[in-house]
């Protein structure tokens, strides 16, 4: 009987030897960066986190995600650098900020480490010389959504952008700005700062205030719109300002579904993570390209008619 409990540990410890070296033959050899500027906390690029490590699981690949703690796009540019340093066989990264960080992406380029973005820079691209961009064209999104909320009857509106200087939200404001304008309307920007919620909540209580004929408002994410909902909420005007925002959260989509925000410009930030992995593996693996250098996931809009469909995806994180 001792024998045989012997012989049967044996047996055990070599199929779990043969299982770990099977797993590691079955692994990619390959190491990808990804450096965005968004923090994994953050409710949007924590979506974007979950697609890189969905995929990097589904690709069998070893990826590593990084993010200054704030909006800072000197550490941003440190951290290419040292990703650039430490010799990945690939590299993705945002491009908020193009003339500050594209020596570094050119840097990688130049040292053979391919390269594609996500999310923002797609007007820089073919410039910086990547393989490929991942995301939705920001003016055009941001036009899309100024062209719904004339049509929802708003004259007057507020952009609040919790991120001033970040390209990508610049043109998503003036693309709203411009198609607002073409319907005979006007637009003024808000700067919020993204940490402070309460401090956003009173600056669009205060411009709306000071402004009585404002009565819309597109936020550029869920991080502005949150407080700016809270805002109209506070002061009775939920259905007197019109309210809609760019990305989704659970939050953004309750309100949406129960109308208390007219609809919410979807780009999809999973897809970008995901296939950014899944597009960079195929490059090194075979030297596949997409077949465009804009691989476009948005924008999509969501609307009372299908907010409570995406719902349950929000909640366990991959819209």
């Amino acid at each position: 009987m001792k024998r045989f409990v012997k012989v049967m540990l044996l047996v055990m410890v070599l199929a779990l030897a043969f299982s770990a070296v099977a797993n590691a033959q079955d692994a990619r050899p390959y190491r990808i960066v990804v450096v965005t500027h968004g923090q994994a906390s953050d409710p949007f690029w924590s979506v974007v986190a979950n697609g890189v490590n969905d995929a990097a699981r589904d690709m069998r690949v070893e990826v590593e995600y990084q993010a200054p703690g704030t909006f800072d796009m000197v550490a941003m540019s440190q951290l290419i650098d040292a990703a650039v340093a430490s010799e990945p066989d690939g590299l993705v990264v945002s491009v908020p900020d193009a003339a500050a960080l594209a020596p570094s992406i050119e840097a990688a380029i130049a040292a053979g480490i391919p390269v594609i973005s996500i999310n923002s820079g797609s007007d820089v691209a073919a410039e910086l010389g990547v393989i490929a961009h991942i995301g939705q064209t920001e003016y055009e999104a941001g036009f899309g959504g100024g062209q719904r909320m004339a049509a929802a009857g708003v004259t007057n509106a507020l952009c609040v952008n919790q991120e001033v200087g970040n390209a990508a939200l610049d043109l998503r404001c003036q693309g709203f700005t411009d198609a607002l304008a073409e319907a005979g309307g006007s637009v003024s920007v808000l700067a919020v700062d993204l940490s402070d919620p309460s401090g956003t909540q009173a600056r669009v209580s205060a411009a709306l205030s000071e402004d009585e004929s404002i009565n819309g408002i597109l936020a550029l994410g869920p991080t502005g719109s949150t407080p700016t909902l809270a805002a109209l909420e506070a002061d009775e005007l939920i259905g007197t300002v019109q309210l809609a925002t760019f990305d989704l959260s659970p939050e953004v989509l309750e309100a949406v579904r129960d109308g208390n925000m007219l609809f919410a410009i979807d780009q999809q930030q999973y897809t970008q993570g995901y296939l950014a992995v899944v597009y960079m593996t195929l490059y090194l693996e075979n030297a596949n390209t997409p077949g465009s250098l804009l691989v476009q996931t948005g924008p999509g809009f969501v609307t009372a008619d299908n907010a409570a469909a995406v719902i349950e995806y929000s909640a366990r994180g991959t819209r």
